[in-house]
């Protein structure tokens, strides 16, 4: 498994609260996230934790939202 590390994930489409949530609990619930949080003003998620970043980016995609490092 990879080491921990802080990866910055840019996620375009979020527009409200509501998204944002989803999003955070979508990244949470991968194992190897110690921490996951999304700012919607800033659009984008700051992950923590021994996951590969393209896991990452598939979760948001697969719910829907465009997202990059």
């Amino acid at each position: 498994m990879a080491q921990a590390e802080t990866i910055i994930i840019k996620i375009q489409g979020m527009a409200c609260n509501g998204c944002r949530g989803k999003v955070e609990r979508a990244l949470q619930a991968i194992d190897g996230v110690t921490y996951a949080s999304v700012d919607l003003a800033k659009k984008e998620a700051v992950v923590t934790g021994s996951v590969a970043q393209a896991e990452l980016i598939k979760v948001v995609t697969e719910l829907g939202f465009e997202a990059s490092l």
